[in-house]
């Protein structure tokens, strides 16, 4: 074994502040550039010597590679274990969990989420902390100056690592742990929701369909719903993770998963519906004939959670990202706990889970998730879904109808704008940030202005503060509009709008939701300037 210590060169791409880097497949495969980014976070740490990880990621396209990389790059930075996913697989909260059921220093998750894969499409690596959770703006920071300033990386030479059996290799004097990427999960499932009324569930002739989207969650479903809980053979569609997730866009929302959502509105649909993402941390759900926006089901869940045995004594708080609508507070208003407003970024959830102050969290991006990780968790989020309807016996749409009759409806979309030229996009938000001060009072299409603001957060816990977190516009009567640059392509800038509109009239909870959020829509386009500055007539997504 030789330890290379290769001349090295600080990468641009990394955001300040964001817990890791995703860009396209072939940067990543450029000479150096993984390596490069691998040491900054190395460095960052204090360095690897004497550390534990956990390595693992969604199986696209040149995760097999990178893994190989990682574990040559950990020997010669003297790390002294790695816990890797059989075939290099791990869903993210799966890696969560096993950073901290070994209380590891850490872990290194490969994946770009949502995002496509391929050798053209998109690749990412990001560093989550011994509490599982993705790294703090501190360490991220941390990351990100160390990028800048890299002068040589360290590498052993030698043969690949065979990561196909599970077992134990060495390298030098590092021990490598293959894991089975589902079974510790399945074990975790299995203290928070009653298998006995879920296998009932199932036995009493409870269809559904899960589609893994040929993603990370695929052996994860198959091995809990179809194995564990006798659901049908069949039951996860696109099972098998593929490098290029069969080509297809890996992001559960009705426009990527289109063929679930119109088998679910058929005369043929099953009684529920689930689809996961790339990497496991997303969730769609469906019920017959209705779709569930992520606000929506983040409220459902908070509000029925102590109906399994995880959550059976109650929730010490719930927390949401700002753009997510407040659905959830008016569940813990009810529910006399706290609740807390963070930014976008799961990373905020953080201290607040450590700290107890909160059980469930959810955000905007169909991320839903609990105290059991410090990720989300979308095959969570089905399986307290299916113990739900377990319990209440009742079909999804008659829990959603209940459940707005009791708290009123929260009526939320989020239109996106893809790739948008980037300066075109800052330049939008920059201008609107300068208006601010004089939009409030202000009568747009017949929409009074109330507040204007670009949010702050005061993280409660360890006092830290976040600013430009999204420019956030409330109308008289409580609609709002969100407008946010999102940091998760790799091309242009996606500007994403969220609206959202109260109703607590139960005769007006049947419209459907873009008609009834239209007039904030074109409010925010003039208040914007959206169409004019982008030149885009509309959303390239609305979900």
């Amino acid at each position: 074994m030789n330890i290379e210590i290769v001349p090295g060169k600080p990468i641009d791409g990394q955001i300040p502040g964001t817990s890791g880097l995703r860009k396209k497949t072939r940067i990543f495969m450029q000479s150096g550039y993984l390596e490069n980014f691998i040491q900054a976070i190395f460095n960052a740490i204090g360095g690897a010597g004497g550390k534990t990880f956990v390595v693992g990621g969604d199986g696209r396209f040149f995760n097999a590679r990178a893994i190989q990389t990682i574990i040559r790059m950990a020997v010669a930075n003297g790390a002294v274990k790695m816990i890797v996913g059989r075939n290099g697989l791990l869903s993210t909260p799966a890696a969560s969990h096993l950073i901290r059921l070994n209380g590891t220093d850490g872990g290194l998750i490969l994946s770009a989420s949502h995002n496509p894969g391929g050798i053209d499409e998109d690749f990412g690596v990001k560093f989550n902390t011994p509490n599982g959770g993705p790294a703090p703006e501190k360490i991220t920071n941390e990351i990100f100056r160390q990028t800048t300033i890299l002068e040589s990386y360290a590498i052993v030479t030698g043969p690949d690592i065979d990561l196909n059996e599970i077992g134990h290799r060495t390298i030098g004097d590092m021990q490598i742990e293959i894991v089975d990427p589902v079974a510790d999960y399945l074990v975790l499932m299995q203290t928070l929701f009653d298998f006995d009324s879920l296998r009932a569930l199932f036995a009493s002739g409870f269809s559904m369909r899960f589609d893994a989207m040929h993603a990370v969650t695929g052996p994860y479903a198959t091995a809990i719903l179809e194995d564990a809980l006798g659901a049908p053979a069949g039951t996860v569609q696109n099972a098998i993770p593929l490098e290029n997730f069969g080509g297809g866009h890996p992001d559960p929302n009705p426009v990527w998963a289109k063929p679930l959502v119109d088998l679910m509105m058929s005369d043929a649909s099953p009684d529920f519906a689930a689809a996961s993402d790339g990497d496991g941390d997303r969730n769609m759900i469906l019920g017959r004939g209705i779709y569930v926006t992520p606000s929506d089901s983040l409220a459902v869940l908070c509000a029925n959670a102590h109906l399994a045995s995880g959550y059976k004594s109650g929730l010490s708080g719930v927390a949401r990202s700002m753009p997510t609508s407040r659905a959830a507070d008016r569940v813990a208003d009810k529910l006399k706990i706290g609740c807390f407003e963070t930014p976008t970024g799961w990373k905020f959830f953080g201290n607040l889970l450590d700290a107890g102050m909160a059980t469930i969290c959810g955000e905007e991006s169909a991320g839903t998730g609990s105290n059991h990780v410090r990720e989300k968790d979308g095959l969570w989020a089905v399986l307290l879904w299916l113990n739900i309807l377990a319990v209440r016996r009742e079909t999804v749409v008659d829990i959603l109808k209940a459940h707005w009759r009791e708290f009123g409806r929260n009526y939320y979309s989020r239109h996106d704008y893809e790739e948008v030229d980037t300066a075109i996009a800052n330049d939008l938000v920059a201008d609107l940030q300068s208006r601010l001060g004089d939009l409030p009072g202000k009568d747009i299409q017949g929409h009074q202005i109330e507040t204007a603001d670009n949010f702050t957060y005061a993280d409660p816990v360890d006092g830290s503060i976040s600013e430009k977190q999204g420019i956030r516009i409330g109308f008289e009567g409580g609609a709002r509009a969100v407008l946010r640059l999102s940091g998760t392509g790799t091309e242009g800038a996606t500007l994403r709008v969220y609206l959202e509109y109260f109703e607590p009239d139960p005769d007006r909870h049947d419209i459907d939701p873009q008609v009834a959020l239209a007039p904030i829509a074109a409010a925010i386009n003039e208040i914007a300037k959206i169409s004019r500055r982008t030149g885009r007539v509309g959303p390239d997504l609305m979900t």
